[in-house]
């Protein structure tokens, strides 16, 4: 059997975030990739300067035509900045009883622009946390949703993480590349108290656009080929810290640049 992974998310014009580096994502990682679109955006290497929301009812007909038809094996969540189309997206989910399920809570961009509406975050929380199988907020992300500041060191990123399951969250990995220290250190947290810590080594470079969108889909392919979930995080987390060695290969724009999705078959030129 062919494994299918399905993205929902929002589209980036510049091709280094969103359903771009979710189906590269896919691709790269030998998991063929299906999409359902929930905005777009004009966007390049140095921000966002506008949105097009898709209207709800055809972001769940566009779930219905591919759950419908497709043997999908996971479902990676992105982009949902309008309250009415993460309503959808749940409905859809259940409706089609959808289970591997990986919701990253995108909220901002790597370039500092929002990317939903203040009053989603609730509507996420209530709809959509409880339906995933692992939520990945970085830092800013789990603050604000928790409505705290944003964690500094481990005690406090376990404390946090602990937090989100209390809301109803069946696994969370508590992304720390927002932090400081020499190394970038993830908190694997799930329902049943296991405690996991991922840790790779900072690479400097400005070329990190789209590395939580890269991460959370690298995650959605390990599950969608059967990988155990704490399997398929440290797989994701491997694939998404050689993205970043990698992406100064590139030479994307003249802004945040992307990480390298194709970096284990493209040249070392390239």
């Amino acid at each position: 059997m062919t494994a299918i992974a399905l993205t929902i998310a929002g589209s980036d014009s510049g091709g280094g975030a969103g359903i771009q580096a979710d189906l590269k994502t896919f691709s790269a990682l030998g998991v063929y990739g299906a999409s359902v679109l929930t905005a777009l955006t004009a966007q390049n290497t140095h921000g966002v300067s506008a949105i097009h929301d898709v209207p709800p009812a055809f972001v769940r007909a566009q779930m219905d035509a591919v759950l419908g038809d497709l043997a999908v094996n996971a479902v990676k969540i992105g982009m949902l900045s309008q309250p009415d189309v993460i309503r959808a997206v749940a409905e859809g989910l259940d409706a089609h009883g959808m289970q591997a399920v990986v919701l990253d809570p995108v909220m901002v961009a790597a370039s500092g622009d929002p990317l939903l509406v203040p009053e989603a975050v609730a509507v996420i929380i209530e709809h959509l946390l409880p339906r995933a199988a692992l939520i990945t907020p970085n830092l800013p992300e789990a603050a604000r949703m928790l409505e705290t500041s944003v964690a500094e060191g481990r005690e406090a990123m376990r404390d946090q993480a602990q937090a989100l399951l209390r809301l109803g969250a069946r696994a969370v990995l508590l992304k720390g590349g927002h932090g400081g220290g020499p190394a970038s250190e993830d908190c694997l947290l799930t329902g049943d108290g296991a405690e996991t810590w991922l840790s790779a080594p900072r690479h400097e470079t400005r070329n990190t656009h789209g590395t939580g969108c890269t991460l959370s889909s690298a995650i959605t392919a390990g599950l969608a080929r059967g990988l155990p979930l704490a399997e398929a995080v440290a797989a994701g987390k491997a694939y998404v810290t050689a993205a970043i060695r990698s992406s100064d290969r590139l030479t994307i724009g003249s802004g945040h640049g992307p990480v390298h999705h194709f970096h284990a078959f493209w040249g070392a030129s390239a």
